[in-house]
C-alpha cells in the first residue's frame, strides 16, 4: 500500500500492512490496561493472530476508502495509531479514532498525528467535516480535540457502552473546506 503521511523528520503516519502486525501487537500488549479503560475492542486482544485479523480488516476498508488506519511512527518505532474508523463519502465526513503509547504521551504527538491527517485529506477534497467522539470522562481525548481547533456540538446520553456501563460521549467537529485552507 506505501500510503504514508510524513509529518516532521521523526514523524510518520504508515497505513497498515501486514508487515506491522507484531509492532502494532505488542504496542497494544504494553498498553492494554489503561487502553482498557477508553476503547471496548482491548478485552478481545488475546493473541497475534487476533491483531493479525483486525489488521487485514482494515486493511480492506483502507484500500476502499470506507475507513482509514495509519500507525503513528516516532522515530521508525510504532507509538501509536490514528484513524477514521467511518468515512461517509457523500458527506465528506470522517469519524476519527486515536490512542497513543503511554510513554509517548505530553509530547505533541497525537496532535501533530492529528493536523497532519485532517490536513492531507482536506486538501485532497475527499474530507470536509472531521468528527471525533470521545467520552465525556475521558479528559485527554477531549482535550485532544478542543487543543486541535474542533467545537463541542453536543453531548450523547448514554451513547458508549465499555467496561459494564454506558457512558455519555460529546461529539466534537471541525469543518475545513478545501479552498479556505
Amino acid at each position: 500500500m506505501s500510503d504514508i503521511i510524513t509529518l516532521d523528520d521523526a514523524l510518520q503516519l504508515r497505513a497498515v500492512e501486514e508487515s506491522y502486525v507484531t509492532p502494532l501487537h505488542q504496542l497494544i500488549l504494553k498498553n492494554k490496561a489503561w487502553l482498557q479503560q477508553s476503547l471496548n475492542w482491548v478485552p478481545f486482544v488475546n493473541s497475534e493472530e487476533d491483531t493479525h485479523k483486525t489488521v487485514q480488516g482494515n486493511m480492506m476498508l483502507h484500500q476502499r476508502g470506507y475507513a482509514k488506519m495509519y500507525l503513528i511512527f516516532n522515530h521508525d518505532d510504532v507509538v501509536g495509531v490514528i484513524s477514521f474508523n467511518l468515512i461517509e463519502p457523500l458527506n465528506k465526513t470522517a469519524y476519527i479514532g486515536y490512542w497513543l503509547d503511554e510513554e509517548n504521551q505530553g509530547q505533541g504527538i497525537l496532535s501533530r498525528a492529528l493536523q497532519g491527517v485532517i490536513h492531507f485529506y482536506a486538501q485532497r477534497g475527499e474530507i470536509r467535516r472531521f468528527v471525533i467522539k470521545c467520552r465525556v470522562d475521558n479528559a485527554r481525548s477531549n482535550r485532544v480535540a478542543l487543543h486541535n481547533g474542533f467545537i463541542l456540538e453536543g453531548c450523547m446520553k448514554q451513547a458508549e457502552f465499555l467496561n459494564g456501563d454506558y457512558h455519555d460521549v460529546n461529539m466534537y467537529a471541525r469543518i475545513i473546506d478545501p479552498v479556505s485552507q
